[in-house]
């Protein structure tokens, strides 16, 4: 079965153009042109992926990210946002609100082709497998939940895929490049800066001191 993706821009040009290249490669597209159109659309295909920019009329990117995030029959779905606010803090914003990926405007088709095959690849993936216990937290794959004593944690995919890959091996350090490859898989560019945002977000979450930076190396997670 084809996967399904839902394209959120206000800019038609952007639309079509993004819309012409996903359908080339096999994926089933739905477009919307602002958020509430994007609710609506999405609540009647069901799409694997949305691909939501930030600024749109109506309801920008981050109002209708946090309004998929609180529906019950869209809140699993892959949401990356596709911006041409390339900033850490507009990135900061996007996964505060869920976001499971954030791509920056412009990007080469191919490489943004590249992404989306490999976020969608790792759909059926996630999910399975038992929970993971680390002291104080534990992963629970198979229904996608993780608590930090007994207290249920919010999180965006990549956020747990993270946590849920630091608390595996407590007190193991894991490489920069490890991390990159489970997460994202190793066909995905990402920038230098996306583990460092994603660890960021966890921090806040989960306290300042359970996750160690060993500079230039990677991460580890001490209880």
């Amino acid at each position: 079965m084809s996967h399904r993706i839902l394209l959120v821009d206000d800019e038609i040009d952007i639309l079509e153009f993004v819309r012409y290249n996903l359908v080339r490669e096999g994926y089933e597209v739905f477009t919307a042109e602002n958020g509430a159109e994007a609710l609506k659309v999405a609540l009647e295909c069901r799409p694997h992926l949305i691909l939501l920019d930030m600024m749109m009329p109506v309801m920008d990117g981050a109002q209708t990210c946090r309004a998929i995030r609180e529906h019950p029959l869209l809140r699993d779905t892959m949401v990356v946002f596709l911006s041409a606010l390339g900033e850490e803090e507009q990135q900061l914003a996007g996964f505060g609100v869920g976001a499971d990926d954030y791509l920056t405007k412009p990007i080469k088709m191919k490489l943004l082709v590249s992404r989306v095959q490999a976020i969608l690849k790792r759909i059926d993936a996630d999910g399975e497998g038992p929970a993971d216990t680390a002291p104080g937290i534990t992963i629970d794959r198979e229904r996608y939940m993780a608590t930090i004593d007994g207290k249920a944690l919010t999180l965006p995919r990549k956020e747990f895929e993270l946590l849920a890959l630091l608390c595996a091996s407590p007190g193991k350090l894991i490489s920069r490049e490890e991390i990159y490859a489970t997460i994202w898989g190793s066909e995905v560019v990402v920038g230098d800066r996306t583990i460092d945002v994603h660890i960021r977000k966890l921090r806040q979450k989960i306290g300042e001191g359970r996750i160690v930076t060993v500079k230039g190396v990677g991460y580890k997670y001490e209880p």
